[in-house]
């Protein structure tokens, strides 16, 4: 069923509340948007909200707390429906979320980092508000703020669960490396040869019951000065106040993506400590305060956290001047484990045609740290940065894309049977299909595909589609596996590119 839901939030400074207008987006208001809940239908829902715009003038954290809000009611159908794995009572973040905002407290007003970090928690507290009043207006149970904490820090959960779980040091050493599990995504900035056009995509790889989907457009007006932008276009999901995918496209002109990295060697892991910032907290800040890559890179390291490690790749569009020049600064490479954060201009690299990104580190001292050095002696070229199964083929196969419809091509491949790199397996390839396994297949893998270009990203459009690749493969449907995990969800995935663009103009 495809529902439309209109609505503006105002605050009553007297009352201390919000007075909520459903079926009407008033421009007036301290927060409007529309949720369309086409995910049956298309794949996506589309969520866009316009915060700060009204005529009243509002602090900013009122601002974002009503946007939380706003979103939190209009989406909460959804949140009932995410996949019971992602949401446990085991491993609470509560220690780290009581930390942040006593720093935010005591430091918002020295420091813009805690005083943006302070606009993030009152969206996230004005998302439970929301949530709690359809929840309250259905008769149902609201979701507590436990879980939507938990929902926001997934990413950070998938380091955070294994490096917390007990483990046995065997006779051999290899106790203190973990076994090498499924990666987590696929990345590609390409560059034509004449400088015609750039273009940037991404796939994400996870289980299929994550496809839940929803692709937001937020624009907050934020009077703080230190402010790079109150913009931005990403793909995400039902209650999270970030993309998970990190699929951003920035009114900053800073273009964001990341696929995750490994870390084998589990004793990095004993540098976890909840006083820090959790990945998805530290791109939100860069996203919002950082005005280039470098400045992204910076704002990002600080409280690491080495929870969701990955390899973060910021694209500054002001650095690109098509047909003309492409100067330093306009790709920053940055990556993350437990204790380090790392960065480079890798501008000269993308200039030679393309930069490729498939959950191996590229820098030595993080490659080494993190144990793929000693995963290639142990597994063979899987974890090699130059001659994994994926840089073979994107090394091959990059020349062939000059457009976005080549663009779509390459990260939804997957010619398992017949490429030679891919040796008959359905996940050394760009787009994995694990249902496709001959042993042990489970419904998990490559799951959705965004994709943009210079032109395109100006304006924060993109193309998006969601659900397992068809690229000469039957569609993946439910039917074959455990049909309880995907409530909510389409039942067969077969749809098409959808463009992706804000479409609300504020005053």
């Amino acid at each position: 069923m495809v529902e439309l839901q209109e609505a503006t939030v105002y605050w009553d400074a007297a009352q201390k509340s919000v007075i909520l207008k459903e079926g009407v987006m008033e421009t007036e208001g301290g927060a409007y948007g529309y949720f369309n809940d086409t995910l049956l239908l298309s794949g996506w829902g589309v969520l866009e909200i316009c915060a700060g715009h009204g005529g009243i003038t509002q602090e900013d954290e009122t601002t974002f707390f009503l946007a939380g809000y706003l979103e939190g009611y209009l989406t909460a159908g959804r949140f009932e429906k995410q996949p019971n794995a992602l949401i446990s009572e085991r491993n609470s973040p509560n220690q780290q979320d009581q930390w942040a905002r006593e720093q935010v407290r005591l430091r918002r007003y020295s420091e813009p980092l805690w005083q943006h970090l302070g606009l993030i928690l009152a969206q996230m507290d004005g998302l439970h508000a929301g949530a709690a009043q359809w929840a309250k207006s259905k008769r149902r149970e609201p979701l507590s703020a436990f879980a939507l904490q938990f929902l926001n820090g997934v990413g950070d959960l998938l380091d955070l669960v294994p490096a917390l779980t007990p483990r046995s040091n065997s006779s051999t050493g290899a106790g203190t490396f973990r076994m090498p599990g499924m990666g987590h995504c696929t990345a590609l900035i390409k560059v034509l040869p004449g400088f015609e056009n750039l273009l940037f995509g991404h796939s994400s790889w996870y289980t299929y019951a994550a496809t839940m989907r929803i692709y937001k457009h937020w624009d907050f007006r934020v009077s703080d000065t230190h402010t790079a932008t109150g913009k931005m276009s990403f793909s995400s999901y039902p209650g999270f106040l970030m993309s998970l995918d990190d699929f951003y496209l920035l009114g900053s002109g800073l273009l964001m993506t990341q696929t995750s990295i490994g870390v084998f060697n589990v004793s990095l892991f004993s540098q976890l400590d909840p006083h820090s910032l959790l990945a998805w907290q530290r791109v939100r800040l860069a996203n919002s305060l950082a005005h280039s890559g470098e400045e992204w890179a910076h704002i990002f390291s600080k409280y690491n956290s080495g929870t969701y490690n990955s390899q973060y790749m910021v694209v500054d569009l002001s650095r690109v001047s098509l047909g003309h020049s492409i100067t330093d600064g306009a790709l920053t490479v940055v990556e993350q484990i437990p204790g380090k954060v790392m960065h480079s201009d890798q501008t000269r690299a993308l200039c030679k045609g393309y930069w490729p990104s498939y959950n191996i580190p590229f820098h030595v001292e993080i490659y080494n740290l993190s144990g793929y050095g000693v995963m290639w002696k142990r597994y063979g070229q899987d974890f090699s940065y130059d001659l994994c199964p994926r840089a073979k083929i994107l090394r091959r196969d990059q020349a062939k894309v000059s457009d976005l419809g080549s663009l779509k091509f390459i990260m939804r491949y997957n010619n398992y049977k017949r490429d030679p790199y891919s040796k008959g397996h359905p996940c050394k390839t760009i787009c994995c299909r694990n249902d496709l396994r001959l042993r042990r297949p489970h419904p998990g893998g490559c799951y959705d595909t965004k994709v943009t270009d210079y032109k395109m990203a100006v304006q924060l459009a993109a193309e998006a589609i969601n659900g397992p690749t068809t690229q000469g493969l039957r569609p993946f449907s439910w039917q074959s596996f455990n049909l309880t995990t995907h409530q909510g969800l389409p039942h067969t995935y077969n749809f098409p590119f959808l463009t992706m663009r804000p479409t609300l103009h504020r005053p």
